[in-house]
Parts: structure tokens; C-alpha cells; sequence
């Protein structure tokens, strides 16, 4: 949901009345299909269609001669796999457009890969999601890919098992045919930028405090953002950064994305107990509070989310002291 002068901070003239309306009327159907496969409320769809249909006609208007990589960053539980789901489906069907989605959860270093950085560096490495466990390589090798595909090509596209916290077998990667028009690489680090060094010095939070006390495991972490994965973030045409309000409520949506999750796969055995995701988060919360302090002054588009998940103003760049 937007307040109601939110459009006057689309960077350019959001969809005229009559476009947005003929736009929604052909894209409804497919829109609410897709709100139910994701247990969306129903009454949510308009709301939601008045941020999505204008951000993917940004987005197309933004189309360059070659592939346009598109990163989208959000804190987790910020909404950034729905985003892309309704993107692909906006830009599919209403704009004919070619449309690939990588996930950066996807790119996850193989268990035996963890293990081995645990050992050889920091016991923390063991889980995935800071920088570092990536397979970063892995990633601009397939963003080439991608980009230099013939019509007839097929390329695979890694996937992560999050239940075994492993990589799964090519075999059963899903596959992409021909090169798309833009590609949607979506994480809750996508984009963000190395801290200065004094500012690791003290700890944010227990897990800092008590399991890196000699800062070598955040050290290690922000000294790959600074290499590895700066060269494959500049591989991005624009940004999208969903503000999520707080780490108080990264932890409630975790835990509701958590308790969805089960629901779909229908076993509640792999959901993570409060206590866990509160263990979980904390290796994510120093570089997702430097994200809401940095990324909304740089980010090509900021979407706003209120406490209650709804969206209330979307704008271009601003500096940190304006929000």
C-alpha cells in the first residue's frame, strides 16, 4: 500500500490511469494465481499491484541493447523472492519481455566448501549467507552465460537445498533457454558495500561478541566485499532496495517466512525454533544495518515497508539523514 503522494517520487511519470487500468484488467487473473501460490491475501492484490506494475514498467523502460541485470536487495523476510516472482510475470506477459531470476541464496558454497573455510578460517563460515559463502565465480560465470546465449542455448541455473544445506546436483538445476532480456539477482547482499575497518572494531551483538572476539570472522567477511564480490556487483545495470523498518522486524519476518515455508513443504520438522532464527539472524545483522544506512543513498529505486509489511513510498536516490 502507498501513501497517497507517492507517485510524485517515481523517478519518472508512474502509469497513466487509463494504462495502469487496461494493464491490470489483462495482467488480474494471472496476478491473483500468483497471489495464491505465494498465500498472499487476496485483498492485498491492488495494493500490490500499484507498486509492482509501475516498478516493472521502470524497469523496461530501462532496457539497454544487451541483457539488463537488475539487482534486488532486502533484508530477509523483506518480500524479495515475491517481488521477482510478480516482476517475471509482469514483464513476461504484459511486456514481452525475456525475464531469468538467479538468487544469490543459490549460489551457496557446497557443505564440503563451508567445512573447509570453518577449518582453514573461521569456525562461523560453517553457515551460509555472509560473504564469503558464496561461489561468487560461479555467479559471473553464469551472468556470462546468460548475456553471450543463442536463441537455441540452454543454460542451467544453480540451485540450493536449503533442507540438507547443500548444493544440488546439476542434474537438477532449472534450466533457461536462449538469453534473456534482463535478469532479476535477487539477495539480501546484493549491492551492499564493504564498512570502513574501524567500524568492525566493536561487536553488534552476541554472536560477535562471544564467537569473534578477535574480529577475524567479520574481517574476513568485509574483505570479500571489498574483492570478490564488488567485481561481480558491478555487474548490475540498476538496483532495487527493499528498506525493511528495523531488525526487530527481520526477525519477526524470518520467523513468518520460516513458518510459511513448512507450510508449503508440509513439514514442520525442519522449522527453526525462535531461538535459532534469533542465531541465524545475528550473523546477517551488522551488514543488513549498514544496508539501511547505506544502500537507500545509492540504490536506482528504495521501496519503503512499513511494520506491517506494506509498502508506503518508493524513491530515488536520497541520503541517509533524509529518511
Amino acid at each position: 500500500m502507498l501513501s497517497e503522494d507517492s507517485n510524485r517520487s517515481w523517478p519518472e511519470r508512474p502509469v497513466d490511469p487509463a494504462t495502469y487500468y487496461e494493464q491490470w484488467e489483462k495482467i488480474r487473473p494471472a496476478f491473483h494465481a500468483a497471489m495464491q501460490g505465494h498465500r498472499l491475501p487476496e485483498n492485498s492484490a491492488e495494493n500490490l499491484a500499484k507498486v509492482y506494475l509501475p516498478l516493472a514498467g521502470w524497469i523496461a523502460a530501462r532496457k539497454l541493447k544487451e541483457t539488463l541485470i537488475v539487482g534486488i536487495n532486502g533484508a530477509q523476510g523483506s518480500g524479495k523472492s515475491t517481488l521477482c516472482d510478480f516482476l517475471r510475470l509482469i514483464l513476461t506477459d504484459l511486456h514481452g519481455k525475456r525475464v531469468a531470476v538467479l538468487s544469490i541464496d543459490d549460489l551457496y558454497r557446497t557443505r564440503t566448501e563451508r567445512e573447509a573455510l570453518a577449518r582453514d578460517v573461521h569456525p562461523l563460515l560453517i553457515t551460509r549467507g555472509v560473504p564469503g559463502t558464496h561461489d561468487v565465480a560461479l555467479g559471473l560465470e553464469i551472468l556470462a552465460r546468460l548475456r553471450s546465449a543463442r536463441d537455441e542455448d540452454s543454460n542451467r541455473l544453480p540451485a540450493f537445498d536449503k533442507a540438507s544445506d547443500d548444493r544440488r546436483p546439476e542434474a537438477d538445476w532449472p534450466e533457461f533457454t536462449g538469453r534473456p532480456d534482463i535478469v532479476l539477482l535477487e539477495g539480501w547482499c546484493v549491492g551492499s558495500t564493504p564498512q570502513p575497518t574501524a567500524a568492525l572494531l566493536k561487536p553488534i551483538n552476541a554472536l560477535e561478541q562471544k564467537e569473534d572476539a578477535d574480529c577475524r570472522w567479520r574481517t574476513y567477511v568485509n574483505e570479500q566485499l571489498n574483492n570478490e564480490y564488488r567485481k561481480f556487483f558491478a555487474e548490475l545495470d540498476c538496483l532495487i532496495f527493499l528498506r525493511v523498518p528495523d531488525m526487530d522486524r527481520v526477525l519477526e519476518w524470518r520467523g513468518l517466512q520460516e513458518e510459511k515455508l513448512a507450510a508449503i513443504a508440509g513439514n514442520a520438522r525442519h522449522v527453526m525454533t525462535p531461538e535459532s532464527i534469533h542465531r541465524f539472524v545475528m550473523h546477517y545483522e551488522r551488514l543488513t544495518r549498514h544496508n539501511l544506512n547505506d544502500l537507500q543513498s545509492r540504490a536506482d529505486m528504495t521501496l519503503f515497508l512499513d511494520e506491517k509489511h506494506n509498502f508506503y513510498q518508493v524513491r530515488t536516490p536520497i541520503a541517509p539523514d533524509d529518511a
